[in-house]
């Protein structure tokens, strides 16, 4: 028999995850040391995604950047690094936290398909490097703690999502919002993986339509939820 999620499990969220040890820098303290960071995040993110990651050099990393290999060691302590820089590059767009503020309504379908539509774009701008990720995550411990951050961010942000609903009373009371926001933030994702990595043929449109649908039939969420 499947074990009822008792009420308190139901009521807390999944803790964030602590950053893998990297031996970091101080970030830079002035403009010019500011702007050579972020001049070498772009030119990395350009030979990662062109290279692959266990191709990529130093070497190639700096002379997109048109700066010296001395000058990397001024930032950054290793490849490993600055990969990281370059995806906390993407995070905040790949979460796009301000989805509810750029549509004027409270229906909570209309929230979540701007959500999958906005989740959508930016995993198929942004698949190159989504995909080195995934591919880096199954060799290296560090990038694999990563890559669960970036999944338990996505996934606290809809928790949320998914309490508020039920104490608006449009989500079932008993449902574990931990359990099923998991299931279904790693059903968009993966279903983003398949799209813009693997290369599988959706029509756009179409895939917001399906994962919005059966994301709102998952929670059992009224087709005229408002209030």
């Amino acid at each position: 028999m499947a074990r009822t999620p008792s009420r308190s499990s139901a009521r807390s969220a999944p803790s964030p995850a602590q950053p893998a040890d990297r031996e970091g820098r101080e970030p830079p303290r002035t403009a010019r040391g500011a702007r050579s960071r972020a001049l070498l995040v772009k030119a990395a993110r350009t030979v990662f995604e062109r290279d692959g990651y266990l191709d990529a050099r130093l070497r190639d990393i700096t002379e997109e950047a048109g700066m010296s290999e001395g000058s990397f060691y001024t930032y950054f302590s290793s490849k490993e690094e600055i990969f990281a820089a370059v995806l906390e590059e993407v995070q905040e767009e790949m979460l796009h936290p301000h989805v509810r503020e750029m549509i004027d309504e409270d229906d909570p379908i209309a929230v979540i398909e701007a959500s999958n539509r906005a989740y959508l774009r930016a995993y198929q701008q942004n698949a190159a490097l989504m995909g080195l990720l995934e591919q880096v995550a199954a060799i290296d411990e560090n990038f694999r703690e990563v890559r669960q951050q970036r999944t338990r961010a996505f996934a606290r942000r809809n928790f949320q999502s998914v309490r508020d609903l039920q104490e608006r009373g449009l989500v079932d009371a008993d449902l574990d919002p931990v359990l099923a926001t998991a299931a279904l933030s790693h059903m968009v994702s993966r279903t983003a993986y398949a799209a813009y990595v693997l290369g599988e043929d959706y029509d756009f449109e179409n895939l917001v339509f399906t994962l919005t649908r059966l994301w709102a039939n998952a929670l059992g969420i009224p087709a005229a939820a408002t209030s």
